[in-house]
């Protein structure tokens, strides 16, 4: 899952980062609302973590121009912004959940994990395709109920397929979710990462194919 993280806290940034990253939730950090914007339009994401107190912009009319413009991401605010006023408008332009400074880190992996399940899974931690199914809890991927085996980038490119099974991923988004420090991905071997998956996961049902000059799509199982 690509977490877009937009706060200009840097302390609190970090830490959300790291403890985020801990629990398999690759994060990019966007300091002002023209940054995060910029990050919409040339990275895919799954997920938006907004403060309202950002340098250039009030967080509230971020979320707005997000909304005008269908940006269908599930939205959580994050904010010090505590009065019922505060967060009845942050839920009506558009927010999907709204958490106040100070808080604790463990409710906040909860509330994320439970937008995740709501946008993307149904009421479960479970994305099932073919026999094969992604526990977004866990971080596990199950046949039959029994964890196989995969690489860390086999595994975090069958995650952004199931999550979005039945639509097309671009190589810009699989390239963004298995870069690791900053080392860029080139095509061929985002091609190769996708030949290998597809011999680990074919034979359980799961199908990916390829949409020329747009990416790889995780097909519905008759099923779904």
């Amino acid at each position: 899952m690509n977490i877009l993280l937009i706060e200009d806290d840097a302390v609190l940034a970090d830490g959300l980062i790291h403890t985020l990253g801990d629990s398999g939730y690759s994060v990019t950090c966007a300091t002002s609302g023209a940054y995060a914007e910029h990050l919409l339009q040339a990275q895919g994401f799954d997920l938006i973590v907004l403060d309202l107190g950002l340098p250039d912009v009030d967080g509230l009319e971020l979320l707005r121009r997000l909304r005008n413009r269908k940006i269908p991401l599930p939205i959580m605010i994050l904010t010090a912004r505590d009065g019922i006023n505060d967060r009845i408008n942050g839920i009506e332009q558009g927010a999907d959940d709204y958490m106040t400074k100070p808080f604790e880190l463990r409710e906040l992996e909860a509330r994320i994990r439970a937008l995740i399940r709501r946008c993307y899974g149904g009421f479960s931690n479970d994305i099932v395709s073919g026999r094969l199914t992604l526990d977004t809890h866990n971080h596990q991927v199950l046949v039959d109920g029994q964890p196989i085996m995969l690489s860390a980038r086999e595994h975090g490119l069958l995650e952004v397929l199931m999550m979005r099974t039945g639509n097309v991923v671009s190589k810009d988004s699989i390239a963004q979710r298995l870069a690791v420090d900053g080392d860029a991905l080139t095509d061929n071997a985002i091609e190769i990462y996708v030949y290998r998956l597809r011999k680990r996961i074919e034979p359980y049902g799961a199908v990916i194919r390829t949409v020329r000059g747009l990416g790889y799509l995780l097909e519905r199982s008759d099923g779904e």
